[in-house]
């Protein structure tokens, strides 16, 4: 990706959405001017999320959090100080207290005990953040990516070859949508959401993604043989292709979310617990 493929975006303070908030439609009037809407479509009522279309001069990291990014250049100190602002603002529309939000040796972000989140951040300006309370969830993945075709070559590395298939078949039927792009980044929120699971990585071939007829879903499966499998990793019934994760397209970016939610098993109902 180049930082020349999006246009920059007009400064919008974060658009923060708490548990249980609908988004407004993108051709409503407000009172204020909100931030554009994009991956609070995807997620669940139960999950609070505040995204913003580029960096706000307010964002401010807290002191453990500046020293994880003290010799990194300016873009990079710019996209890991935002996205924590916003994954702040999310976790105080849940009622939780400002804290640091540290990577852990792995990279991946560490959450206060009770919730599960994701994070998200891209060239063009795009920075969000989705939580939820482990009551109901028990993971969240989001990515989100410049909505323009993968460089030459690279799908190659990212699709298995039936999903290079039905990528084809896609291209065909006509519509705005990069399909090569859509399924990088639904593979990433895949990742997002396995890893906190089962502490086992993934590459990008070891996950199989079908775009619906369903317009704005997906089905996702880690598949037989890869190395996840191999490495004895267990997997989540989310998986098995029968759960779904949604996508959309604004604003010049494709989004894509993936969540696993907390089953009532005990009482031996498909519901989500509160």
């Amino acid at each position: 990706m180049h930082p020349s493929d999006v246009q920059p975006q007009a400064a919008y303070p974060p658009a923060v959405h708490p548990p249980g908030a609908h988004p407004p439609a993108v051709d409503q009037p407000a009172a204020h001017p909100p931030g554009p809407v994009l991956l609070h479509r995807l997620l669940p009522p139960y999950a609070a999320v505040a995204e913003v279309f580029s960096d706000p001069p307010g964002a401010r990291l807290l002191p453990a959090e500046r020293a994880v990014v003290a010799g990194a250049a300016d873009g990079r100190r710019r996209e890991f100080t935002t996205v924590r602002h916003c994954a702040r603002l999310a976790l105080a529309a849940l009622g939780r207290p400002p804290v640091p939000l540290l990577p852990g040796g792995d990279g991946a972000p560490r959450w206060p005990a009770g919730v599960v989140g994701s994070m998200t951040h891209c060239r063009g300006g795009y920075r969000a953040a989705a939580v939820a309370p482990t009551g109901a969830a028990r993971a969240i993945g989001v990515d989100a990516e410049p909505h323009r075709p993968l460089r030459d070559g690279v799908l190659a590395s990212v699709a298995r070859p039936r999903e290079r298939a039905r990528q084809a078949e896609l291209e065909r039927s006509g519509g705005a949508v990069c399909w090569d792009r859509l399924l990088f980044c639904a593979k990433e929120a895949v990742y997002k959401a396995w890893f906190p699971l089962t502490g086992t990585r993934l590459g990008f071939l070891d996950v199989d993604v079908e775009f619906t007829p369903c317009p704005g879903v997906f089905r996702a499966r880690v598949v037989a043989g890869s190395a996840a499998r191999a490495h004895g990793a267990a997997e989540p019934a989310f998986f098995d292709g029968r759960t779904t994760g949604r996508w959309t397209t604004g604003g010049g970016f494709v989004a894509a979310a993936v969540v696993v939610p907390l089953f009532d098993i005990r009482a031996g109902r498909g519901k989500v617990s509160s």
